[in-house]
């Protein structure tokens, strides 16, 4: 479904993305890991489209996507829902705005269905009744489902989870888990993590991939991973301060 190509992308004179290649398979999900400020969530706005590369291809079912224009970039991202770090809710709108907003803007649905859509949205991530909250009033794992239900809204093929269990405490965070697993049997869809949270990696993906100095330098299952011989990847995984990547800070 995606294919990256040496993609590379610069920041003034930091290059952030250095000749990355990585496939995505329809209907998997693949978590992209790897130390703060290495690019995970940079790529992910490439795939979106909201960056362009300074060279290199994105394809998705074949098409070069870096070669649209916003027109054809705005219909590609219909495709797409994205679960965002810290769910990024509108706080002046209720559950219900917040999770119908696309809908209310890029389809032609009555407001009756697109009630109807919400609610079906929102069963799905496991909550009820919540549609006349504000995010104010949500926990932080309500507000990640939430979140999860405005990114299934447009019924998309690939969702795309920024850091999914950022900021919730162990058992809100394997709850979300678990959510990404049965959406992912449910309704079919690919996704794309990023995350440091290893638990989370090796819960949710069917594939690992380690990014470091703008680079794809390891990919696996998550078995693959947890064995593998290079030390960046083992320190990673392990949290061990003392290996071959300095700590700075």
């Amino acid at each position: 479904m995606i294919e990256i190509k040496n993609l590379t992308k610069s920041f003034g004179n930091h290059k952030v993305i250095d000749n990355l290649n990585l496939k995505i398979y329809d209907k998997e999900t693949v978590v992209i890991i790897g130390r703060s400020g290495c690019g995970k969530s940079v790529l992910l706005k490439h795939i979106i489209g909201i960056l362009k590369p300074d060279k290199g291809s994105i394809y998705i079912n074949g098409e070069d996507i870096t070669k649209y224009d916003e027109k054809k970039l705005n219909e590609l991202r219909k495709k797409f829902g994205m679960l965002f770090q810290g769910a990024a809710l509108f706080d002046s709108l209720t559950v219900e705005e917040n999770v119908a907003f696309a809908l209310s803007r890029f389809t032609n649905l009555s407001k009756d269905e697109i009630k109807a859509r919400v609610k079906e949205k929102l069963a799905l991530v496991g909550l009820k009744d919540v549609e006349n909250l504000k995010p104010a009033e949500l926990s932080g794992g309500m507000k990640k489902r939430v979140g999860l239900a405005r990114a299934l809204a447009m019924n998309p093929e690939i969702i795309l989870y920024d850091e999914p269990t950022t900021g919730l405490d162990p058992i809100m965070a394997d709850v979300i888990n678990d959510l990404i697993i049965d959406l992912k049997k449910k309704i079919n869809v690919t996704g794309i993590a990023v995350t440091h949270d290893m638990k989370s990696a090796y819960k949710i993906a069917d594939r690992i991939a380690m990014m470091f100095n703008g680079k794809i330098i390891e990919e696996g299952t998550p078995e693959e991973i947890q064995k593998t011989k290079n030390p960046i990847v083992k320190q990673f995984i392990s949290g061990d301060a003392k290996g071959p990547i300095p700590v700075i800070g």
